[in-house]
């Protein structure tokens, strides 16, 4: 496969999706490919390149637990324990629960917590021990182990744990564990670090073109579920890590070849979900034509990051973007033609059934978690779903809050069954369920592996 025919694909992408910078890089079979488009920000273009540094946001999460399995193997710690034996004076919004949740609950997001908990608590390296002191303020959906739902949360309390067992900032151990072994030479939480180099910034597109975010990246208590910052050339290294025997190029050994394919066995199962058929330890795991995938996607500020590894052909590809609401389309657009193209693997979404009335009034009303609320509505011959930042946050920090989703089609896949799919739009292809109580009433929907509980019907 020629790397010019993956450029031009890029630059497709980069146009049909409005997207001002895209940096690719690939690994296949011993051989690395780059291809980039565009610049790192309109309004100071650079050339974006394999070692253009882009925000990760929750692909982050990949270095937090893999830094908690080098460390479960030095026994520093157990993922069956409970969290308050490494916090003991871990205070949550129900004291059975935080007595309970083990690590593990966290890195496979069955703890049970509600998803992000954007509280601010500084630059300071007491960042992370000041956001987990405010983890009671945390809505909680489940109780431990019931079910998966994706938690920002959970891997920012995960970062709180790191700190405790190495005596470090969570920053410094991640950087010692993984950062400086594998060469991760581009890879970082902070601006200070990554303004010395090129980097992108995020963008906002509408109608009257790009404009650059206001903001480069969360604040620091958010860096284990969504901080990091990495560029192309770095993520097919991580991917040649995750993909090898648990020894950096250089033959030193990082953990064992066990431990790594141990985080892409499934540990609970995700119903209905394009994000994967379950969780392994963080990975989201996913047949795709047959072949067996762990993946990891994310967004921060206006930026796109996905990644996803196919083992049995030593295959992984990494895109990053820096607009929305065009990042996460054009993400997988290129993604999907390079699994088609390299591999063979074709990766097609479900077509939805026809609209049906009473199934539609079933499910139609609003539907919220602690940051965004999601409407499903009746639009007569089709059903709408939008996402949208709670007002109260977007009026207390407007210009940290990702843009609202606009109103995309939505239907039902079968003629039975409570599953979905979104057809259009920057959610395009999401894939989820609508969950019952035992009386059969409508409680939740679930979007983006996140359960967002019913708290208004149409009528």
């Amino acid at each position: 496969m020629s790397a010019t025919e993956l450029h031009e694909i890029v630059a497709k992408s980069a146009a049909e999706y409005a997207v001002p910078g895209v940096a690719v890089g690939i690994w296949h079979g011993g051989r690395e490919i780059y291809a980039s488009h565009g610049v790192t920000s309109v309004a100071n273009p650079l050339p974006v390149d394999e070692d253009t540094i882009f925000t990760l946001g929750s692909t982050s999460k990949s270095f937090t637990a893999t830094a908690l399995v080098i460390l479960a193997e030095q026994g520093k710690v157990d993922f069956d324990a409970p969290v308050r034996r490494y916090l003991p004076d871990l205070r949550l919004a129900d004291e059975r629960a935080a007595a309970t949740i083990s690590v593990g609950n966290l890195l496979n997001h069955t703890a049970g917590f509600d998803t992000w908990m954007l509280r601010d608590t500084g630059d300071g390296d007491d960042a992370l021990a000041t956001y987990v002191d405010h983890l009671d303020e945390l809505t909680l959906i489940a109780e431990p182990g019931e079910r998966a739902s994706y938690s920002q949360a959970a891997y920012n309390l995960l970062g709180r744990v790191i700190e405790v067992v190495t005596g470090k900032t969570y920053e410094q151990a991640v950087r010692d564990l993984l950062f400086e072994p594998l060469g991760l030479e581009n890879t970082t939480f902070f601006a200070a670090e990554a303004m010395t180099r090129k980097f992108s910034l995020g963008h906002s597109i509408d109608a009257e073109g790009p404009k650059v975010s206001p903001t480069w990246k969360v604040h620091r208590a958010q860096n284990p579920g969504g901080g990091g910052a990495s560029s192309a050339r770095d993520l097919v290294r991580w991917a040649r890590f995750h993909l090898g025997d648990g020894r950096a190029e250089s033959g030193e050994r990082i953990v064992s070849a066990e431990a790594l394919q141990a985080m892409r066995r499934q540990t609970v199962e995700l119903r209905g979900s394009s994000l994967g058929d379950g969780f392994g330890i963080c990975w989201f795991l996913r047949e795709i034509d047959g072949a067996a995938t762990f993946a990891h996607g994310g967004s921060s500020v206006g930026q796109f990051a996905d990644f996803i590894a196919v083992p049995e052909h030593d295959f992984a590809i990494a895109v990053t973007t820096n607009a929305e609401p065009g990042g996460t389309p054009c993400n997988l657009a290129i993604i999907r033609w390079a699994l088609e193209h390299y591999l063979g693997l074709v990766d097609r979404d479900p077509e939805p059934v026809a609209f049906d009335a009473a199934r539609a009034a079933e499910i139609t009303g609003e539907y919220e978690v602690d940051m965004m609320i999601v409407s499903v509505v009746d639009e007569g011959d089709h059903l709408s779903l939008a996402a949208r930042i709670r007002p109260e946050l977007r009026a207390a920090a407007p210009d940290d809050m990702p843009a609202d989703c606009e109103p995309a089609h939505m239907g039902f896949l079968g003629e039975d069954g409570d599953d979905y799919i979104v057809t259009e739009g920057p959610l395009q292809g999401q894939r989820g369920y609508f969950a019952r109580d035992e009386h059969g009433a409508v409680t939740a929907i679930d979007l983006a592996g996140r359960q967002f509980r019913r708290v208004k019907s149409a009528g």
